[in-house]
């Protein structure tokens, strides 16, 4: 029985739809064999949903500072580590998670790179998005 993979573009729906972004958490900080799979669909799913909250990606790249300094439980614990309640209930159950499986400074990094990723990735969306919009009208 052969596997084939269909290479056709996701929708955002479909990657939110079929990714656990808690699951990769857990597993790919610590793990090689999961990390592509953390910085790939994970880091895009983090971004999409986080974007569709109106997160802009320096609130994001914020808080991977802030990990960095003060760690992934530290970060957790913040009362609104981004400026909207909605957003910040997301990103604190992601931080949550992975403060109970990093086990070691270099898991930690790795979640900082990860929100790095993640903002990049917004950066990128929102991007794109200025550039089909085109000018506004004269």
């Amino acid at each position: 029985m052969a596997i084939t993979h269909d290479r056709s573009p996701r929708t955002d729906h479909e990657v939110l739809a079929t990714t656990d972004i808690g699951v990769l958490l857990r597993h790919g900080l610590g793990h090689d064999t999961f990390r592509t799979a953390l910085f790939g669909d994970g880091a895009i799913a983090a971004a999409v949903t986080l974007d569709r909250l109106g997160v802009l990606p320096r609130s994001v790249a914020y808080v991977a500072k802030i990990v960095r300094a003060g760690g992934l439980a530290y970060a957790a614990g913040l009362a609104e580590p981004l400026p909207s309640g909605a957003a910040s209930a997301c990103l604190r159950d992601w931080l949550e998670t992975a403060a109970q499986v990093a086990g070691t400074p270099d898991d930690e990094a790795r979640a900082a790179r990860w929100l790095d990723t993640v903002a990049e990735l917004i950066g990128l969306r929102r991007g794109s998005r200025a550039a089909t919009a085109g000018p506004g009208p004269a």
